[in-house]
């Protein structure tokens, strides 16, 4: 098994002998702890997937090292199991559990949390996050009204256990349980029938609800040209729930009925302002994942040409807008668990991916979100940047099925599209992956196809959508000079230098905006170096002339 956020290998000799490391060790059990629990597999080498044939655990180690943790951290509970290998050998699998409502540290005073598969240490701005954000994880199992489930709104009762029986997201065996059963499963009730925070939210009567401390309160608020308040709608009053909540403001704005249609010849396609599966998964995402234990509305700020929709508190512990794509962390696992079932919000990891698989296909920017000091703000424009995308996408996607299944492949070709021309290390940050070598996976399904191609190698790889799919799509795009080939781009320097004489290199860029200036300036000093080119001056000021 890979390591990961979840998972971790350490060597028998962490916790054997005078060179164990249980200081170590209990800083990966305070990471995992802080993050979302995991499995430390003791006995089993980094480089390795079994541990050493044969190996037994020796009797009494795994309840020394449980202990040795115990005595060297604080809010950490673990459990331990001795695993048989199926290569005979032995090693103990350590569980660190969640902590859910308090932060977990040593004793020595250090805090950690899990990123990918490192432990790293929690600086002092994310210590204080954590500390007011781990309330919110244990919010939707509380009881703090003593509501029976026989005291729930009947209607959103029937309604609920009969969407949850007629879920292909739902297993038989869920759905064979009785209802009190299948409350008690999705944390609704707990053993004694009594509602919890979650099961009045979605069960629960209008006064019910509104004894919740902080029930969602959603505003819709519509601005001119010029910034005025033209349009406000506000749902406060607590009869519904989540999910009739969403339904209702999905009915009631009018802007997201409104379409642009774009045609070349006989091709014509509707492209909506703002595509449902966009806005309903940014709506869903404002509900399932705010702190229900932080005061503020969910607003909706609809302007010309952009929605804004913003969501008091900040983004879960761990996830920042910088790593959003490749991060999933629930603030309300239970609520998320029963929108998820319900087919009203993709499953973990994939809701930010169908944003930017739906926005990049139609040709617009992808979301952009902000984190303020107590509130996330996400933005989606209305504007089409590529009127083309849409087209090549559908011919991308009858013509090669096999992308047409692959997501991370699809949001790959539309930022190599947008961008028309793009480094891997550029790439790789839109893709919000730490290293660029992490690139393969997204780009080898295309270039395996002559979908896009590349030049260059290593971080110095570009990647462009082959011209042959443009061609064939009958995309009628601009030309440009954004990916002219190098012999190209030499012969235009070249004709470019014979009616401008002891040029700059930012005047040549000034006659072609559309190269890039990274690669004019590159093929500039290259053909200086190999004395196609004659520069004049020092190097700040430097000017080149033909020989």
């Amino acid at each position: 098994m890979k390591e990961g956020l979840k998972f971790d290998k350490k060597s028998l000799k962490t916790v054997q002998g005078k060179a164990a490391g249980f200081d170590e060790l209990a800083k990966d059990c305070v990471a995992f702890a802080n993050t979302e629990g995991g499995h430390l597999a003791i006995g089993i080498e980094d480089a390795d997937e079994l541990p050493a044939p044969n190996q037994i655990i020796p009797k009494g180690l795994m309840e020394l090292t449980i202990k040795r943790i115990g005595e060297r951290t604080i809010n950490v509970a673990t459990n331990g199991t001795i695993v048989e290998a199926p290569n005979g050998g032995e090693y103990i699998d350590l569980e660190v559990f969640k902590s859910q409502s308090s932060v977990a540290g040593t004793t020595k005073g250090g805090y950690y949390y899990r990123d990918n598969d490192e432990s790293k240490p929690l600086p002092p701005d994310e210590l204080l996050r954590a500390i007011t954000d781990k309330p919110s994880f244990s919010w939707e199992t509380k009881v703090s009204t003593k509501y029976k489930t026989t005291q729930c709104d009947e209607k959103k009762l029937s309604a609920f256990i009969e969407e949850i029986r007629n879920s292909d997201r739902v297993s038989d065996f869920v759905k064979s349980k009785t209802v009190e059963e299948i409350l008690e499963y999705f944390s609704l009730a707990d053993e004694d029938s009594f509602m919890t925070h979650l099961g009045i939210l979605w069960l629960g009567t209008q006064p019910q609800r509104s004894r919740l401390l902080y029930a969602p309160t959603v505003q819709y608020i519509k601005y001119d040209g010029s910034g005025n308040k033209v349009l406000k709608q506000v749902w406060d009053d607590n009869s519904m729930n989540p999910e009739e909540l969403l339904e209702d403001i999905w009915r009631s704005v009018p802007d997201w009925r409104e379409s642009n249609e774009i045609s070349d010849g006989l091709w014509r396609k509707e492209i909506p302002a703002y595509d449902e599966k966009v806005v309903r998964e940014v709506l869903c995402n404002a509900i399932a994942h705010r702190p229900y234990t932080t005061r503020g509305d969910i607003f909706i700020n609809m302007y010309p040409d952009k929605m804004v929709v913003v969501n008091p508190g900040r983004l879960p512990f761990g996830v920042t807008p910088k790593n959003i794509l490749q991060k999933t962390v629930k603030r309300n696992q239970e609520l998320s668990r029963i929108l998820y079932a319900l087919h009203i919000m993709e499953g973990e990891g994939t809701g930010y991916d169908l944003m930017y698989e739906t926005q990049l296909s139609l040709g617009k920017s992808i979301p952009i979100l902000f984190e303020g000091d107590d509130f996330v703000s996400v933005t989606v424009e209305r504007k089409i940047v590529s009127k083309e995308a849409s087209r090549v996408f559908e011919h991308l996607q009858y013509f090669f099925p096999q992308i047409a299944q692959n997501q991370k492949a699809l949001i790959t070709f539309g930022i190599v599209f947008q961008e028309e021309i793009i480094s891997s290390v550029d790439l790789a940050q839109k893709l919000q992956l730490p290293e660029a070598d992490r690139l393969r996976s997204y780009v080898e399904p295309l270039i395996s196809q002559n979908i896009i191609l590349s030049r260059g190698r290593g971080k110095g790889t570009r990647y462009y959508v082959n011209p042959a799919i443009i061609s064939d799509s009958k995309a009628n795009i601009q030309t440009t000079l954004k990916a002219i080939e190098p012999y190209r781009l030499k012969e235009l320097i070249k004709q470019d230098l014979k009616y401008h004489k002891l040029s700059l290199v930012s005047d040549i860029s000034q006659r072609l905006p559309d190269v890039p200036f990274k690669d004019l300036q590159k093929m500039v000093r290259k053909m200086a170096s190999e004395g196609e080119l004659i520069p004049n001056g020092g190097r700040k000021f430097r000017r080149y002339r033909l020989p």
